[in-house]
């Protein structure tokens, strides 16, 4: 089976080519960076704009690069959502225009879902899973008895662990993106400051904001005091709270949900190289769970995922017709 995924969620425009689930024969990024780094963050409208101007050469490239023809693709699939709208809108108005000008099945994809499926590309998932998505706009355990079904266990109260990761490298000075950064400055530092606990209210969620706000008002302080500090400290002192705060509940999952046989990572913030040595660390204390944690090639957003996503949701029986719009809400399926 050859799938065909496009994702516009954000601020990359990418078109794949993926057979059964396993063989990229293509995969096409076009990514923004370099445009939204002048604003310090994504700026929605002007991202829109730029899928616009990029989504029809990459799907040219993906099928160049995979020698392939339309008519030898068995459907296409999309991100529905979530996302930012107007990003989402041309993709799904892309995908739309494919199927209805070569009679393919349409098959819409959940951007989470496909976080998760991406670790297919590198191994056969065995459920009970438990996925840890971690990401700019989200953060969230979900426990999948089987492959299509989805349960949301904990997720955060408040800002995203990447937005937290952004957020705070605007505080320190060091640009955009900024989890990649703070990981490296981070490798520099030692975890030697004191910064608040996040505090949440169910067993499983997470909080970032707080955390957020500790660090801005220990730079605050500082400078109030004539007092310095060390940045690669302070970037670890952040990264290894933060990565308390995912390890902490992600024990407490793993305790309570004996059955789960399979854990895996998914979002742009799994290629951080802390993030993976805690990974590594948590292997040894569960020895009957797999842990799976995807190349770096398809953590941060791309479309081989989404045609991963959109192979097992075709099999599974899900289409869309010609009135398929986007969800920048859509809640994970």
């Amino acid at each position: 089976m050859i799938i065909l995924g496009i994702e516009s969620s954000c601020d990359e425009t990418a078109v794949a080519i993926v057979k059964d689930k396993k063989e990229v024969l293509s995969s096409i990024v076009a990514s923004q960076i370099d445009v939204h780094k002048e604003f310090g963050g994504v700026v929605p409208e002007v991202a829109s704009r730029i899928h616009v101007e990029n989504i029809s050469y990459c799907i040219e490239q993906a099928l160049a690069q995979a020698n392939v023809t339309m008519d030898m693709m068995d459907a296409i699939a999309v991100t529905k959502g979530p996302g930012l709208i107007g990003c989402l809108h041309v993709g799904v108005q892309a995908a739309k225009t494919l199927a209805f000008a070569y009679h393919k099945p349409l098959v819409p994809v959940h951007h989470l879902a496909a976080h998760i499926y991406a670790n297919e590309l590198v191994v056969d998932m065995k459920y009970p899973v438990l996925a840890l998505v971690v990401s700019g706009g989200n953060t969230e355990l979900v426990y999948m008895k089987n492959e299509t079904s989805f349960e949301i266990l904990g997720q955060t109260q408040d800002d995203a662990i990447g937005e937290a990761y952004d957020k705070v490298a605007r505080v320190l000075g060091l640009g955009y993106p900024g989890g990649p950064k703070i990981d490296k400055l981070a490798r520099e530092g030692k975890n030697v400051y004191t910064l608040a606990k996040p505090k949440t209210q169910g067993k499983y969620d997470f909080s970032f904001s707080g955390l957020k706000s500790s660090v801005l008002q220990f730079v605050k302080r500082m400078e109030r005091t004539n007092q310095t500090f060390d940045m690669a400290d302070l970037a670890c002192s952040f990264q290894e709270c933060a990565l308390d705060e995912i390890f902490s509940r992600i024990k407490v999952c793993l305790d309570d949900h004996p059955d789960i046989r399979h854990f895996v990572v998914g979002g742009g913030v799994s290629a951080n190289s802390r993030l993976r040595e805690r990974i590594e660390e948590l292997k040894e204390q569960y020895p009957n769970i797999t842990f799976t944690v995807p190349p770096m090639y398809c953590c941060t957003d791309n479309a081989s995922m989404i045609a991963v996503a959109g192979t097992i949701a075709y099999e599974s029986g899900r289409r869309a017709g010609a009135d398929l719009t986007a969800d920048a809400g859509w809640e994970i399926q």
